[in-house]
Protein backbone atom coordinates (compact mmCIF):
# COMPACT_ATOMS: atom_id res chain seq x y z
CA UNK A 1 0.00 0.00 0.00
CA UNK A 2 1.45 3.31 -1.04
CA UNK A 3 1.80 6.34 1.16
CA UNK A 4 -0.69 8.33 -0.94
CA UNK A 5 -3.28 5.54 -0.71
CA UNK A 6 -2.93 5.33 3.09
CA UNK A 7 -3.29 9.15 3.40
CA UNK A 8 -6.43 9.07 1.24
CA UNK A 9 -7.82 6.21 3.27
CA UNK A 10 -7.15 8.12 6.50
CA UNK A 11 -8.87 11.24 5.13
CA UNK A 12 -11.93 9.29 4.05
CA UNK A 13 -12.17 7.69 7.49
CA UNK A 14 -11.91 11.10 9.17
CA UNK A 15 -14.63 12.50 6.88
CA UNK A 16 -16.91 9.57 7.66
CA UNK A 17 -16.20 9.97 11.40
CA UNK A 18 -17.01 13.70 11.23
CA UNK A 19 -20.27 13.09 9.36
CA UNK A 20 -21.39 10.20 11.55
CA UNK A 21 -24.12 11.13 14.05
CA UNK A 22 -24.07 7.86 15.99
CA UNK A 23 -23.26 8.41 19.63
CA UNK A 24 -23.59 12.20 19.51
CA UNK A 25 -26.79 12.09 21.53
CA UNK A 26 -25.08 10.10 24.25
CA UNK A 27 -22.16 12.52 24.36
CA UNK A 28 -24.45 15.56 24.48
CA UNK A 29 -26.51 13.97 27.27
CA UNK A 30 -23.33 13.18 29.21
CA UNK A 31 -22.38 16.86 29.00
CA UNK A 32 -25.81 18.22 29.95
CA UNK A 33 -27.01 15.56 32.45
CA UNK A 34 -24.99 16.65 35.53
CA UNK A 35 -26.19 20.23 35.26
CA UNK A 36 -29.76 19.11 34.58
CA UNK A 37 -29.88 16.75 37.57
CA UNK A 38 -28.19 19.27 39.87
CA UNK A 39 -30.82 21.85 38.92
CA UNK A 40 -33.63 19.31 39.28
CA UNK A 41 -32.51 18.24 42.77
CA UNK A 42 -32.03 21.88 43.84
CA UNK A 43 -35.59 22.67 42.75
CA UNK A 44 -36.98 19.65 44.61
CA UNK A 45 -35.06 20.51 47.77
CA UNK A 46 -36.16 24.15 47.66
CA UNK A 47 -39.77 23.00 47.27
CA UNK A 48 -39.40 20.69 50.28
CA UNK A 49 -37.95 23.53 52.37
CA UNK A 50 -40.86 25.80 51.41
CA UNK A 51 -43.37 23.04 52.16
CA UNK A 52 -41.81 22.32 55.57
CA UNK A 53 -41.74 26.03 56.33
CA UNK A 54 -45.44 26.34 55.48
CA UNK A 55 -46.30 23.34 57.66
CA UNK A 56 -44.36 24.95 60.52
CA UNK A 57 -46.28 28.22 60.00
CA UNK A 58 -49.60 26.38 60.07
CA UNK A 59 -48.67 24.40 63.18
CA UNK A 60 -47.55 27.61 64.90
CA UNK A 61 -50.81 29.44 64.10
CA UNK A 62 -53.00 26.54 65.21
CA UNK A 63 -51.01 25.99 68.41
CA UNK A 64 -50.97 29.70 69.23
CA UNK A 65 -54.75 29.70 69.13
CA UNK A 66 -54.74 27.33 72.13
CA UNK A 67 -52.78 29.94 74.09
CA UNK A 68 -54.76 32.94 72.82
CA UNK A 69 -58.08 31.42 73.92
CA UNK A 70 -56.71 30.31 77.31
CA UNK A 71 -57.11 26.57 76.63
CA UNK A 72 -53.39 25.85 77.17
CA UNK A 73 -53.39 27.83 80.42
CA UNK A 74 -56.56 26.09 81.70
CA UNK A 75 -55.05 22.68 80.90
CA UNK A 76 -51.90 23.64 82.80
CA UNK A 77 -49.59 22.59 79.98
CA UNK A 78 -45.90 22.74 80.73
CA UNK A 79 -43.65 23.16 77.69
CA UNK A 80 -43.24 19.43 76.99
CA UNK A 81 -47.00 18.79 77.32
CA UNK A 82 -47.75 21.68 74.98
CA UNK A 83 -45.31 20.24 72.45
CA UNK A 84 -46.60 16.66 72.55
CA UNK A 85 -50.32 17.31 72.96
CA UNK A 86 -50.90 20.49 70.96
CA UNK A 87 -48.01 21.12 68.55
CA UNK A 88 -46.99 17.61 67.58
CA UNK A 89 -49.56 14.97 68.55
CA UNK A 90 -49.00 11.51 67.09
CA UNK A 91 -50.41 11.24 63.58
CA UNK A 92 -50.39 14.97 62.88
CA UNK A 93 -48.72 16.44 59.81
CA UNK A 94 -46.05 17.94 62.06
CA UNK A 95 -45.19 14.53 63.51
CA UNK A 96 -44.98 13.05 60.03
CA UNK A 97 -42.77 15.82 58.63
CA UNK A 98 -40.63 16.65 61.67
CA UNK A 99 -40.37 13.17 63.21
CA UNK A 100 -42.81 11.23 65.37
CA UNK A 101 -41.69 12.97 68.58
CA UNK A 102 -40.66 16.28 66.99
CA UNK A 103 -37.36 16.05 68.86
CA UNK A 104 -35.70 18.81 66.84
CA UNK A 105 -38.71 21.13 67.00
CA UNK A 106 -38.14 23.95 69.48
CA UNK A 107 -40.85 26.17 70.95
CA UNK A 108 -40.39 29.63 72.41
CA UNK A 109 -43.37 31.33 74.08
CA UNK A 110 -42.91 34.79 75.61
CA UNK A 111 -45.50 37.11 77.13
CA UNK A 112 -45.30 40.91 77.36
CA UNK A 113 -47.49 43.63 78.88
CA UNK A 114 -47.69 45.58 75.57
CA UNK A 115 -46.56 45.36 71.96
CA UNK A 116 -43.91 48.05 72.53
CA UNK A 117 -42.13 45.75 74.99
CA UNK A 118 -41.79 42.89 72.51
CA UNK A 119 -38.19 41.96 71.70
CA UNK A 120 -37.27 39.17 69.34
CA UNK A 121 -33.73 37.84 69.36
CA UNK A 122 -32.06 35.84 66.65
CA UNK A 123 -31.47 32.19 67.45
CA UNK A 124 -28.44 31.94 65.16
CA UNK A 125 -25.09 32.68 66.80
CA UNK A 126 -22.17 34.50 65.17
CA UNK A 127 -20.67 31.11 64.37
CA UNK A 128 -23.85 29.98 62.54
CA UNK A 129 -24.94 27.61 65.30
CA UNK A 130 -28.50 27.30 66.52
CA UNK A 131 -29.13 28.66 70.01
CA UNK A 132 -32.17 26.82 71.41
CA UNK A 133 -34.77 29.08 73.04
CA UNK A 134 -35.60 28.63 76.70
CA UNK A 135 -38.72 30.74 77.22
CA UNK A 136 -42.14 29.40 78.01
CA UNK A 137 -44.52 31.98 79.42
CA UNK A 138 -48.13 31.64 78.25
CA UNK A 139 -49.24 34.91 79.84
CA UNK A 140 -52.63 35.77 81.22
CA UNK A 141 -55.76 37.46 79.89
CA UNK A 142 -54.95 40.54 77.81
CA UNK A 143 -51.19 39.85 77.65
CA UNK A 144 -49.25 40.08 74.42
CA UNK A 145 -47.79 36.69 73.51
CA UNK A 146 -45.20 35.81 70.88
CA UNK A 147 -45.00 32.13 69.91
CA UNK A 148 -42.01 31.07 67.83
CA UNK A 149 -41.17 27.60 66.57
CA UNK A 150 -37.84 26.48 65.16
CA UNK A 151 -36.78 23.44 63.19
CA UNK A 152 -33.33 22.61 61.83
CA UNK A 153 -33.95 21.22 58.34
CA UNK A 154 -31.14 19.09 56.92
CA UNK A 155 -30.13 20.00 53.35
CA UNK A 156 -28.63 17.55 50.88
CA UNK A 157 -28.07 19.46 47.62
CA UNK A 158 -25.35 21.84 48.77
CA UNK A 159 -22.32 20.57 46.88
CA UNK A 160 -23.42 21.88 43.48
CA UNK A 161 -22.92 25.56 44.31
CA UNK A 162 -26.51 25.97 45.49
CA UNK A 163 -26.48 26.28 49.25
CA UNK A 164 -29.42 27.80 51.14
CA UNK A 165 -28.17 26.73 54.55
CA UNK A 166 -27.90 29.31 57.31
CA UNK A 167 -26.52 26.95 59.98
CA UNK A 168 -23.37 24.86 60.17
CA UNK A 169 -23.69 21.27 59.00
CA UNK A 170 -25.72 22.14 55.88
CA UNK A 171 -28.90 22.93 57.79
CA UNK A 172 -31.55 25.57 57.28
CA UNK A 173 -33.26 27.03 60.34
CA UNK A 174 -36.99 27.19 59.68
CA UNK A 175 -38.76 29.74 61.87
CA UNK A 176 -42.46 30.49 62.30
CA UNK A 177 -43.89 33.25 64.50
CA UNK A 178 -47.31 34.20 65.82
CA UNK A 179 -47.88 37.39 67.81
CA UNK A 180 -51.25 38.16 69.39
CA UNK A 181 -53.09 39.51 72.40
CA UNK A 182 -54.64 36.91 74.67
CA UNK A 183 -58.41 36.95 74.90
CA UNK A 184 -60.03 37.77 78.26
CA UNK A 185 -60.51 34.15 79.29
Amino acid sequence: MSRAASTASLRSRLRRFRRSQRGSTAVEFALVAPVFFALLFAIIETALVFFASQVLETVTQESARQIMTGQAQAAGYIQQDFKTKVVCPIGSLASVLFGSTCTNLYIDVQSYPSFTNVTINTQISNTSNFVPPTGYSLGGPGDIVVVRMFYQWQLFVTGFGYNISNLVGNQRLLVATAAFKNEPF
